[in-house]
């Protein structure tokens, strides 16, 4: 039986005991994660929390509705249990009718019926690094590995655990300047959420150095059910010269090669990030995005002229 529960009647314990034990488990998951990431959250669960399923939910102008929280890309029905398509169909019809909306993003084995729900989607990238480092560079792209050696030629240096700040300033400075949407708020939540995963033991913070000790490029992977994700980074203009960031993520494939572990470039539909990460032989998948639209027609217009007004 699937139940709906409130934030306060949600067994941590139990749900992040399921997140681990999941077949498609992820650290989006984990109630601490959710915790930082979302404004509310409550759930669906069914039976003695076999299967989840977080509602990461806020109040805008007087609508109820389901949003993906930044920095989580995917969330959904996690399972210890095979999920078929009536298993799926049944968790979202248990959505509380008091979501008027819906717009969310159900992780890769979640499969909605798109005859009856709007569906779009989305792309990932991943790489499986269970092989040997010499077998997994010879699937780089030959520009790939060009950039590598002059990296290297330019005498660029891999530092580890380097403090968060100077990856979130460096990604301030440069390319989140671009990036109207994220404001101070998110910013303070992003680092609490990557000083949390630091805690825990479940991140690898990387920095790449130019001879002259300046910070090129910079990145956090977080780690969880045999996954690495690529969840954060910083470049600046002479990092993208030096080629920087192909270094750094050549650095923590050799380092993590043989093991059995993937790595998630935490995905991207624009095609330049694409080709960037399919150039070190990652492989895509698609996750959906997930839209149920329950307005009155002159409510939903109201809505969402007001949402693209916001940003």
């Amino acid at each position: 039986m699937i139940k709906h529960l409130s934030y306060n009647r949600i067994d941590k314990r139990k749900w992040d005991l399921c997140i681990s034990k999941s077949f498609n488990g992820n650290i989006y998951g984990y109630s601490w994660f959710l915790d930082i990431v979302a404004e509310n959250w409550e759930a669906l669960v069914q039976d003695d929390y076999d299967r989840v399923f977080p509602l990461t939910w806020k109040k805008s102008f007087g609508v109820h509705h389901l949003y993906q929280p930044f920095f989580t890309q995917q969330l959904g029905i996690y399972s210890k249990n095979i999920l078929t398509h009536e298993v799926v169909s049944a968790f979202l019809e248990k959505i509380p009718e008091r979501f008027r909306y819906t717009e969310i993003f159900l992780n890769a084995y979640n499969k909605p019926d798109e005859k009856k729900y709007k569906v779009e989607q989305q792309v990932n990238h991943e790489l499986d690094l269970i092989k040997p480092y010499q077998n997994l560079a010879k699937s780089y792209s030959k520009n790939m590995r060009r950039n590598i050696r002059k990296a290297e030629k330019a005498g660029l240096s891999i530092v580890k655990n380097i403090k968060i700040e100077k990856v979130v300033d460096l990604f301030r400075a440069n390319r989140g300047r671009q990036i109207r949407h994220l404001h101070e708020n998110d910013y303070r939540r992003l680092r609490r959420l990557l000083y949390s995963c630091v805690y825990k033991n479940m991140a690898e913070v990387v920095g790449v150095y130019s001879g002259e000790n300046n910070l090129l490029a910079g990145a956090v992977f977080i780690k969880s059910n045999r996954r690495a994700i690529f969840i954060f980074s910083g470049l600046s203009e002479e990092g993208k010269k030096q080629a920087a960031m192909p270094f750094l993520i050549d650095s923590f494939i050799k380092g993590h090669a043989n093991a059995h572990l993937t790595l998630d470039f935490d995905g991207s539909n624009d095609p330049n990030l694409s080709r960037f990460y399919k150039s070190f032989g990652a492989k895509q998948t698609n996750y959906p995005k997930l839209t149920i639209d329950r307005l009155p027609w002159a409510v939903r217009m109201l809505f969402r002229l007001k949402r693209k007004l916001i940003g």
